[in-house]
């Protein structure tokens, strides 16, 4: 059973709303919710789920070199995503499709970045301060703790209003949580306070080391070695994810110092398009995740809640359609401009690149009139 006892959820695997001691502010926190906020969790989920698969169909087909899926990842990205509020800035790992979504990213901004047509993938000014993806993983812990620190010289934090006071959140998985990076940005954030929140996606898997192998204590724990409060909930509970990643980032933008959060989830897929994981994994443990899907979840507590099935069947449609103009626009994808390799190199003209650049066209031309 990968759960624990200190396991935080407020859905059941039926759908059915969990009472009990010590939850009262996690209730607290989603008071405010309404049933069109819950749709449009589902909703997002949805959508996310196979906009993944088809993005994956499409690497296999050969229009790109590498696909990261996300699936069974998506409740804790949806909740601590719509958890967050559009003046936070958000520095994913690579997986956080979900999150990039519900930021406003165009999701085919990340089939260019994997496609390599862009330098990038985005602006995160234009995608409400989601920041790029991290192929290095655990630098962007790093990045979101000297963001956060400069937030906090720049007193963007101290107003005590939390409509308008600035925080940081960055995700980051279970591998990157015994690199040093991780370990330095969390000495570093707990030095200066930062309105921060360090959201741990376990999805039990660094590529082919299962993450038993990894820690012999619950990775929240570690979080008090830094003198961090920490909480570790059921990452497949998008309620539980909203309501803690709610209360933490609100109490770290109020100057209590960073926090951190253990999801348990699950990478249901590969850790790439370029890995087997039938060469490392027990198909019984697959098997376990697969029955604890977290979109399956919160149907089932949408339709406790008297929704009715047109709506499924509609997201549904929205789904296949956006797969679809996915698609559409992932074929049409041009190649960027040659030039384009040597034109950020420097911020100024530079005779070494204008040398490169004339060889590389010579080159080109001589390829082009050899055929």
């Amino acid at each position: 059973m990968p759960y624990t006892d200190s396991t935080l959820r407020l859905l059941n695997q039926d759908g059915t709303l969990v009472q009990g001691d010590g939850l009262d502010q996690y209730h607290q926190a989603i008071s405010h919710l309404t049933e069109a906020d819950f749709r449009e969790f589902y909703r997002v989920m949805t959508v996310v789920r196979r906009f993944d698969v088809e993005a994956g169909n499409l690497q296999r087909q050969g229009h790109m070199a590498l696909w990261v899926p996300s699936i069974g990842q998506e409740a804790a990205q949806v909740g601590s995503a719509f958890a967050s509020r559009p003046q936070d800035h958000i520095f994913p790992a690579y997986r956080e499709h979900t999150v990039g979504y519900v930021r406003g990213l165009d999701l085919l901004d990340i089939i260019r970045m994997l496609r390599g047509v862009t330098n990038g993938g985005w602006d995160p000014k234009k995608t409400n301060n989601f920041h790029l993806y991290t192929l290095v993983l655990a630098s962007q812990t790093l990045h979101a703790t000297g963001y956060a620190m400069g937030i906090g010289y720049d007193g963007a934090c101290s107003s005590g209003n939390p409509d308008t006071d600035e925080a940081v959140m960055v995700y980051f998985g279970d591998g990157s949580s015994s690199e040093g990076d991780t370990n330095e940005a969390l000495v570093f954030a707990q030095s200066y306070q930062t309105p921060q929140v360090f959201f741990l996606q376990n999805n039990h898997w660094a590529i082919s080391v299962p993450v038993r192998v990894q820690s012999r204590t619950p990775l929240f724990e570690r979080a008090a070695g830094f003198g961090l409060p920490s909480v570790q909930i059921d990452g497949n509970d998008a309620l539980m994810s909203y309501a803690a990643t709610r209360l933490s980032l609100d109490a770290a933008r109020a100057g209590q110092g960073p926090h951190f959060i253990e999801a348990l989830t699950y990478r249901i897929g590969a850790h790439t398009t370029s890995d087997d994981p039938t060469k490392y994994r027990d198909e019984d443990e697959l098997a376990f995740w697969q029955a604890h899907d977290p979109i399956d979840r919160f149907r089932a507590f949408l339709e406790g809640q008297g929704v009715e099935g047109t709506f499924f069947d509609s997201v549904a449609e929205e789904a296949e359609d956006y797969a679809a103009d996915i698609r559409r626009r992932t074929l049409a994808i041009e190649d960027p401009p040659l030039e384009d390799i040597f034109r950020h190199v420097y911020t100024e003209d530079h005779a070494l690149m204008s040398d490169e650049w004339e060889w590389l066209k010579e080159y080109t031309q001589s390829l082009e009139e050899g055929q």
